[in-house]
């Protein structure tokens, strides 16, 4: 009877456990379902209740809420939300290239065209009909210095050179005005302005301002289109299948496992994101690079190559110059008369007016006061410090993208007990990989090719590697030779307002470039490497072959 009893609670138990079990592993997926909808996806495929996981090839399989068609859902949610967190992530940066490359460009092209709206008001006051029958000589030089700024073919040294000549040649004429000149005759002139000066120094000290001035400007607004173009590119990343498969397990297999709330462990977050972003982090080093040439090339261009210094007071320089000659033209004209032969009369009969009254006054340059202010609204110095500030802040940018998408408390659970291990609820044991691509044969959660490196991101850090080396020429005031594809039409600083579809040539010359020995001494060396075309920028450029001249280098070379 004792046995019979015992053998009826047995089986009686036994039915109940049995029960029990069979509701524990199918539990109800309400919760899954509601979350899932949030999304904006379709209850069509989802269960009431778990069921089982065979048939899943990234989430665990164990019992489940996630169908084959929610798996694929996720993927793809997955990938789209990846891409989502790293253009929002690097949208703060990104933008200040945009808006800074856009209000340099903007300052620099209006302090350039008050700086001839100033010349033609003063001149015109000053020289009245003389200067406006003469005016083209003027606009032609706004009209290159404005051209070579935005990028243009135009050799800054020989054209300023053609300036002086032209001057020269103008107010050789004027001063002069009883004779007549062959073009023979005003070449010969020319060859006379490096032995007699008649500009004084003049010539000389604003070639090598605007020179060095205009080298600086241009580079510098190149290279904030440069960062600019590069950290677009970069931000749109290519996501792989086997980054697909990690974030999905990451993001959404705890859904599957009936813990749509669950967030994933920080230290399991920047295991996935540096095997995403590895090809990312592979940039970094020549971003810091290229920041570090930026940096150099903004304080030149509130030291020693003030674009406001050497841009605004162009007009008085130029005037001064003209003063000079004039002061001393019957000691130029007897000289060239001397080199060149007496010149036939024009049979016109001598000025009514003396050589010493050719010109009806001294010129009356604006007070810092009168002068127009620019639209930007700010100085250069405070301009410069700003856009200096925002570089500093993106220096390490690519390597630090991982840590800023994997924020505690944002996409994170700050509880390392808490959180999705990529298994279950509990602490991620496995260590952090570090940064870069060569580094993830070690990364548990994500299965890259650490042998087949991101075409797209090898071609930026090219591009970055080129301005770079452009920004540590323009630092100690030399210039490599740039020639925009779209030279005539023109009209931005950036060279060029082409779209991600333009493609960059980068064609390596032969040219001389510093080489510092351990010496610290300076050697000249040429050097060659073929030619080489890809998408990496809106403009055509020729080259230098890239020398890293070190820091220090470049900071004794500057004379």
């Amino acid at each position: 009877m004792y046995a019979m009893w015992r053998l009826q609670v047995f089986c009686t138990l036994s039915v109940l456990s049995l029960s029990s079990a069979a509701e524990s592993k199918a539990r109800s997926c309400s919760d899954v379902r509601q979350a899932y909808s949030a999304k904006g996806f379709s209850l069509l495929h989802v269960p009431h209740q778990e069921i089982s996981g065979e048939h899943l090839r990234v989430c665990p399989q164990g019992y489940t809420c996630c169908t084959s068609e929610m798996e694929d859902k996720l993927n793809q949610q997955s990938k789209l939300e990846f891409e989502h967190l790293v253009e929002k992530n690097s949208s703060n940066m990104r933008m200040t290239f945009v808006s800074r490359h856009k209000q340099f460009d903007e300052f620099f092209l209006e302090l350039l065209d008050n700086s001839e709206k100033s010349l033609n008001s003063m001149f015109t006051k000053t020289y009245g009909k003389l200067y406006m029958q003469n005016s083209e000589v003027f606009q032609d030089l706004f009209t290159e210095l404005k051209r070579y700024y935005t990028g243009g073919n135009v050799n800054l040294e020989e054209m300023l050179n053609d300036f002086w000549s032209k001057l020269l040649e103008r107010m050789f004429q004027l001063l002069n005005s009883q004779y007549h000149f062959t073009d023979d005759y005003l070449e010969c002139v020319t060859k006379y302005g490096d032995q007699l000066k008649p500009f004084g120094d003049v010539p000389r000290k604003l070639k090598a301002q605007v020179t060095r001035a205009f080298i600086a400007a241009r580079t510098f607004v190149q290279g904030l289109m440069v960062g600019r173009e590069v950290a677009n590119r970069v931000a749109k990343v290519n996501v792989v299948p086997a980054c697909v498969k990690a974030l999905t397990k990451m993001l959404y297999c705890p859904y599957c496992r009936s813990m749509p709330g669950l967030k994933p462990c920080h230290n399991y977050c920047h295991n996935v994101m540096r095997g995403c972003l590895a090809n990312q982090a592979d940039l970094d080093t020549e971003w810091n690079r290229f920041i570090d040439a930026m940096l150099l090339v903004a304080d030149r261009l509130v030291g020693p190559s003030n674009i406001e210094a050497v841009i605004e007071p162009i007009d008085v320089k130029i005037s001064e110059a003209i003063m000079i000659m004039q002061d001393n033209s019957m000691q130029v004209s007897a000289k060239v008369f001397q080199g060149c032969g007496q010149p036939k009369p024009s049979g016109l009969g001598r000025s009514t007016r003396g050589i010493s009254d050719v010109f009806s006054g001294r010129f009356r340059p604006y007070t810092p006061e009168q002068r127009p202010t620019t639209a930007t609204g700010t100085s250069l110095d405070r301009l410069v410090t700003d856009i200096k500030e925002k570089l500093k802040e993106s220096r390490g940018f690519w390597s630090k993208l991982p840590d800023d998408i994997c924020a505690k408390g944002n996409l994170t659970e700050s509880d390392e007990e808490q959180c999705w291990n990529s298994h279950t609820k509990g602490r991620y044991f496995p260590e952090v990989v570090k940064e870069g691509l060569t580094n993830q044969v070690n990364n548990p959660e994500v299965d890259m090719d650490i042998t087949r490196p991101d075409t797209l991101i090898r071609q930026q850090i090219m591009a970055l590697r080129v301005m770079t080396n452009k920004l540590n020429y323009a630092y100690i005031g030399n210039d490599i030779y740039f020639q925009d594809s779209s030279d005539e039409g023109s009209t931005s600083g950036s060279g060029s307002d082409c779209s991600d579809g333009c493609t960059t040539e980068l064609v390596y010359v032969a040219t001389e470039a510093p080489v510092i020995g351990a010496d610290r001494s300076n050697e000249r060396a040429a050097a060659a490497a073929p030619s080489e075309s890809h998408s990496c920028g809106p403009s055509k450029l020729l080259v230098m072959a890239s020398f890293a001249l070190p820091l220090w280098a470049l900071q004794t070379q500057w004379r």
